[in-house]
């Protein structure tokens, strides 16, 4: 996996569709994989951007995803990393890496003060990668209010 190059999803392909209903249900059993034309939303949002990890020696055999999203508050721009997912075949070889960094040189051309992101304590080896690449872990409370309830 030494020919994996970060890109930019532009635009929804049957590939990238395959890519999502292999990859959600490794990050989440709860959530199905997005539509096409949720895809398609994601891709022409001008608050996020999907980047996607592609494999150049395998077809461009997509390997990994995450979505990175950006908005104005009164104190800056602020970024968050979303939905990080590697396929299991292709973990241990750097491509959670290679997106993380990625997004992150998108969140500062973008002007982003900050990066968050969350992850399960569960998730062990992310967590570790996390951290390694400066992700600090913060002393405040995550709160939810779910909305279908």
């Amino acid at each position: 996996m030494a020919n994996v190059q970060i890109i930019e999803a532009a635009e929804v392909t049957p590939e990238l569709v395959a890519a999502f209903e292999r990859l959600i249900p490794q990050l989440s059993s709860s959530n199905p994989a997005p539509t096409e034309t949720e895809l398609a939303a994601i891709c022409e949002s001008e608050a996020s951007v999907l980047l996607i990890a592609v494999d150049r020696d395998a077809e461009d055999q997509i390997l990994g995803s995450l979505t990175l999203a950006w908005f104005r508050i009164p104190t800056g721009v602020r970024a968050w990393i979303e939905d990080v997912v590697v396929d299991e075949a292709a973990r241990g070889h750097g491509v959670g890496e290679l997106l993380n960094r990625a997004a992150l040189d998108r969140a500062r051309e973008l002007g982003a003060k900050t990066v968050d992101l969350t992850s399960r304590p569960s998730r062990e080896a992310a967590n570790r990668l996390y951290q390694r690449i400066g992700f600090v872990a913060r002393d405040t409370n995550v709160y939810r209010y779910n909305l279908d309830s």
